[in-house]
C-alpha cells in the first residue's frame, strides 16, 4: 500500500519523529505513522518555524525592502535582495537598467549561485555522497571529508570564498551588504577588486569543472540506485531566456510535465498569480503551490537546479552546455539525487559567467541608475540557488508597503519533498527496525533539494535528535538519541 500524506484516525498508529533534520538550513521535522506490523502508512515533512516577513515589512518605505528582506537568509541573502530589487524597480517605473547596473547585478547573482552551490555540495551533501548513507555518523561529516579528501575540501572552501568575495566587492559585505536600489545599483565595481577577481577566475572555472566530474563519477558508480532513490515524476518550472537558454537573473516562466511536454512557456512574471496558486495545510507553516490548470492534486512541481537544467534548451556558457548535453542525453532527468549533478553544472556556468562579465567593458562603467514614473505594484522573480523566488509588493499613496507576497524556492518544492520522503519511507524503511543509518536516508532525500527551511542557518553538529517508536497503545518500543556532540545512544 502506498505511503499516504493523510490517514484516518492517526491516533491509532505508531509515530516516529525525525527532529530536527540535519545538514540543511533551518529547522524542520519528518513524522512517520506505522501500523502494528511496522508498515508505514503516512509520511510528512513539517516546517515548524514561522517568520512573518510578509507581515512585518508592511508599513516600511518600498525603497528599504531590498535591504530588509535579505535578512530572511544567511546563505542566499543576495537572492532576496535582488528579487526585491527587481520588484522596487517596477514600482519606481524602471523597465530597463543601465548596462553597467544590470551586469553588476548579474555578477553579484552569479557570485551568490557559486558560493551557495559550493557550500551545499561540499559541506552538506558530500559526506553522504562520498562515504555512503550508512557510513558511521561520526565520520559522515564535513570533518570526515577534510580528513579523507583534504584537497577536495579545500577546493570547496575556496570556491565558496571566491563567490563570497564577488559579493563583498559589490555590496561591501559577504553577508547582508547593500547594492540594489530602485532603478539600479549604489556604487561601481572598484578597479582593484576587478583585477583581483580576474586573476583568480580561471582557477575557479577549473575547480568547478572538477566538481562536475566528481559528481558524475559518484552518480554513475551506482547508476541504478541513484536513479531510483527518492525519485518521483513531477512537473518542473523555471525561468528561461527568450531563446530558451538557462536564465538565472531575468527571463520568463516555463513549466513542463513529467514527460517533457510544455504546460506554459514565456509566461510574463507579472502573470504568475493566474497560473500558480498556493494551498494551506494545517500541519505545516509552509504553503503548497500548484499549477492552476492541473489542480491541487496533479499540479505540484519542482524548481531549482534539476528543473532549470531539464527545462532550458541550452546553456549560454560552453563548458556548462557540454555538461548539460551529457546530463540530458536520456531525456528528462527525474532522479532526485540528480539535483547534485545539475547543481554542479550550474556552479560551472556561474564560474564561466563571472569570467565573461569580468571581461566585459561595461562592468567598470559608472552609469548606475535609471528613472521612471512610479507605480503602485512591483513583482520581482529571480532564480535563487534553490529555485524560483517571487517577491510581490503593493504600495499606498505614502510610498509604504501595504501588501507583500513572498514565495520562496523551498515552498515551491514543498510537495515534491514530501513525495520524495514517502518514496524512501515505503521503499527502504517499511517494516524495518529503527537505525540512524536507515533514518538518514529520509534526510538524504530532503537534503538533495538543498532546502532553506526557515531561511536561516545553524551550526553543524549542535542539533540533538531524539527518535521514538511507539506502539498502538502509546508505549515506547524503540528509541534512538543523538546528543549535541553527535553521539548516539539508546535510552
Amino acid at each position: 500500500m502506498p505511503v499516504q500524506e493523510t490517514v484516518a484516525h492517526p491516533e491509532n498508529f505508531k509515530r516516529v519523529v525525525i527532529e530536527p533534520l540535519t545538514r540543511v538550513e533551518g529547522h524542520g521535522k519528518v513524522t512517520l505513522l506505522l501500523d502494528e506490523a511496522n508498515h508505514i502508512q503516512q509520511a510528512r515533512l513539517h516546517i515548524v518555524e514561522f517568520r512573518g516577513f510578509e507581515k512585518f515589512i508592511q508599513g516600511r518605505p518600498y525603497w528599504e525592502i531590498p535591504v530588509l528582506v535579505q535578512r530572511l537568509c544567511g546563505i542566499c541573502p543576495v537572492s532576496h535582495h535582488l528579487a526585491a530589487g527587481k520588484a522596487v524597480d517596477m514600482i519606481a517605473g524602471v523597465t530597463q537598467l543601465p548596462p553597467t547596473a544590470e551586469k553588476l547585478r548579474r555578477l553579484l547573482h552569479l557570485g551568490q549561485i557559486l558560493q551557495s552551490h559550493a557550500v551545499h555540495f561540499f559541506h552538506l551533501a558530500s559526506p553522504d555522497l562520498l562515504f555512503g548513507f550508512a557510513d558511521p555518523v561520526a565520520h559522515r561529516t564535513i570533518v570526515g571529508v577534510i580528513e579523507d579528501y583534504p584537497d577536495l575540501a579545500m577546493q570547496g572552501i575556496l570556491l565558496r570564498k571566491f563567490g563570497q568575495e564577488v559579493i563583498r566587492m559589490i555590496t561591501g559585505k559577504r553577508v547582508h551588504g547593500t547594492a540594489a536600489i530602485p532603478g539600479g545599483m549604489n556604487k561601481p565595481l572598484a578597479h582593484s577588486d576587478h583585477a583581483t577577481l580576474l586573476a583568480e577566475v580561471n582557477q575557479i572555472v577549473c575547480w568547478t569543472q572538477a566538481a562536475v566530474q566528481l559528481i558524475k563519477t559518484v552518480f554513475n558508480s551506482n547508476l541504478h540506485y541513484h536513479q531510483a532513490f527518492a525519485t518521483i515524476h513531477s512537473n518542473m518550472m523555471s525561468l528561461v531566456r527568450e531563446d530558451g537558454a538557462l536564465e538565472l537573473y531575468d527571463g520568463k516562466l516555463r513549466a513542463r510535465t513529467p514527460d517533457g511536454q510544455l504546460l506554459f512557456d514565456q509566461l510574463p512574471c507579472t502573470d504568475y498569480q493566474t497560473h500558480i496558486h498556493e494551498e494551506v495545510r494545517s500541519w505545516s507553516y509552509m504553503k503548497f503551490p500548484f499549477i492552476v490548470a492541473q489542480g491541487m492534486q496533479q499540479g505540484w512541481y519542482r524548481v531549482g537546479p534539476l528543473a532549470r537544467v531539464n527545462n532550458c534548451d541550452f546553456i549560454s556558457t560552453p563548458l556548462a552546455e557540454t555538461e548539460r548535453q551529457l546530463f540530458k542525453s536520456n531525456g528528462m532527468m527525474q532522479s532526485t539525487l540528480a539535483y547534485h549533478w545539475a547543481r554542479m553544472i550550474e556552479a560551472l556556468h556561474a564560474a564561466e559567467g563571472i569570467r565573461e562579465l569580468l571581461h566585459d567593458a561595461d562592468i567598470l562603467g559608472t552609469e548606475l541608475q535609471a528613472q521612471g514614473i512610479k507605480q503602485r505594484e512591483g513583482i520581482g522573480i529571480i532564480e535563487a540557488p534553490r529555485g524560483v523566488l517571487i517577491h510581490h509588493y503593493q504600495i499606498g499613496d505614502n510610498d509604504l508597503i501595504e501588501k507583500a507576497n513572498l514565495i520562496v524556492s523551498t515552498t515551491h518544492n514543498n510537495q515534491a519533498m514530501n513525495e520524495s520522503i514517502r518514496q524512501v519511507a515505503q521503499e527502504y524503511l517499511d517494516g524495518q527496525e529503527l537505525t540512524e543509518a536507515l533514518l538518514n536516508q529520509i534526510e538524504v532525500a530532503v537534503r538533495a533539494y538543498d532546502p532553506c527551511l526557515s531561511c536561516a542557518t545553524h551550526a553543524l553538529g549542535k542539533m540533538p535528535l531524539h527518535i521514538e517508536l511507539l506502539n498502538a497503545q502509546g508505549e515506547c518500543v524503540d528509541n534512538l538519541y543523538k546528543n549535541g556532540r553527535g553521539e548516539l545512544n539508546k535510552r
